[in-house]
């Protein structure tokens, strides 16, 4: 449908205080963190992914309430809609662009008559937060058609991934003294992701081993049951076919 797809997210808190993880050291010199230590405040990060393209979109905060959160966020999806296509360059009767392609609500049809058509795709977490009408509103007014991920159903943001490698990149093993030291080590870890990153696609290690286990199975007629091995199957013949073949 050639519509960009963004995800968001919120992630931490994260402590200034010794982290666990690896760490490049001399060999036979392992890292040492002291025993005794001062909690140091905790720090968050603001996440807009983009896993076509593998560009990211942060901001390490002290916070990350719905003050801070929405103006950051319009300001980022604002950047974003810049890059894109205009509104007149846009066909409002192609696939996906229309409101009523993703709205199964009988009120679905007005919105193609008072909205833009749709123009990028936002997935997050289904939070009370993510549905302030406010914001809401101000989503569908610049054609931005926001994707709430289902309860327990995180995995499907994108952003959870790269929050992690980002995480693990910043903190892994480091002794941060202060939160400015963890914001100031997230920022940096964001800027040398942008320097050359990554695109993203459903699959990998999990689903190749998926795909694996499914190929060990042995399929059952009439319902969705699998064998581990497959079963004998025993061939009966007619007797007059028998005589027959005498």
């Amino acid at each position: 449908m050639g519509i960009p797809v963004w995800c968001q997210d919120e992630a931490g808190p994260y402590q200034a205080l010794p982290q666990s993880g690896c760490s490049w050291q001399p060999e036979g010199q392992p890292a040492r963190h002291p025993h005794e230590y001062i909690r140091g405040g905790t720090a968050k990060r603001l996440t807009l992914f983009r896993p076509a393209t593998g560009e990211l979109r942060a901001e390490p905060v002290e916070h990350a309430t719905n003050a801070v959160l929405h103006p950051w966020l319009k300001d980022e999806l604002t950047a974003v809609l810049t890059t894109l296509p205009s509104v007149i360059a846009i066909d409002p009767l192609a696939p996906g662009r229309r409101w009523s392609d993703w709205d199964w609500h009988d009120d679905s049809t007005t919105k193609d008559a008072t909205l833009p058509p749709v123009r990028m795709l936002l997935v997050w977490d289904n939070l009370a937060g993510h549905k302030t009408p406010a914001f809401v509103q101000w989503c569908w007014e610049r054609g931005i058609l926001l994707l709430y991920t289902p309860l327990g159903g995180s995995w499907l943001n994108m952003a959870e991934s790269i929050q992690r490698i980002i995480t693990r990149r910043a903190l892994d093993g480091q002794l941060p003294q202060s939160v400015p030291e963890v914001l100031t080590w997230l920022a940096a870890t964001v800027r040398g992701w942008n320097m050359q990153p990554t695109p993203f696609v459903w699959g990998g290690k999990r689903q190749q081993r998926r795909w694996r286990a499914r190929h060990r199975r042995h399929t059952q007629g009439g319902s969705g049951a699998v064998t581990h091995r497959p079963i004998s199957r025993r061939v009966r013949t007619h007797p007059d076919r028998l005589s027959a073949c005498a």
